[in-house]
């Protein structure tokens, strides 16, 4: 796979698809959870760490299946689902960076809400600045983060974690006993 710096929406779905890492390699969800629609920026020596930098966006549409049952007459987007994002961008860049394995998101230390996204948000932005990097028999990356709507930060992420691993064995029918979480 040749690395580009942004990725369109297309480029995504490959990458929901196997197509983009290979089968058993960094997949992200697919739609509707894929958080995703475009990665308009992604390097791996700039942002505020120097270790890595990645801006996306998700377009907000009305119709989006979450704001017709989160909350009847009152909808908003969960906020677990702009995390999500958070994580499924983190473990493209896993993958990106040359990242073998499955991708799993391993948790986040610190986590603010301080807005939301309503069905008439255009589109949220995602800026994640990369603070470590692990690429040696095992992948893991860790970032610090913030969601914008209407250019206004609405979440803050500190220490997101996400890690590739190659023995998960539950989808293979192994010994679950055997999977390493």
């Amino acid at each position: 796979m040749k690395r580009k710096s942004s990725y369109t929406k297309e480029d995504i779905i490959e990458a929901s698809n196997g197509i983009m890492f290979g089968e058993k390699n960094g997949k992200l969800p697919k739609p509707p959870m894929l958080m995703v629609d475009r990665i308009s920026h992604i390097s791996d020596n700039g942002g505020k760490y120097k270790k890595g930098k990645i801006i996306a966006e998700m377009n907000i549409d009305p119709n989006l299946w979450f704001f017709k049952c989160h909350f009847e007459n009152d909808p908003v987007m969960p906020g677990c689902l702009g995390l999500d994002g958070l994580w499924q961008l983190l473990g493209f860049f896993l993958s990106w960076t040359g990242g073998r394995g499955r991708g799993r998101a391993l948790g986040v230390k610190e986590l603010k809400f301080k807005g939301q996204v309503r069905p008439y948000h255009n589109s949220i932005i995602y800026t994640i600045d990369v603070r470590k990097l692990v690429s040696r028999s095992m992948y893991m990356v860790w970032g610090d983060a913030v969601v914008k709507a209407n250019k206004k930060e609405i979440y803050f992420a500190k220490d997101l974690q996400v890690g590739l691993f190659d023995k998960l064995v539950w989808d293979t029918g192994m010994d679950p006993r055997l999977d390493p979480f």
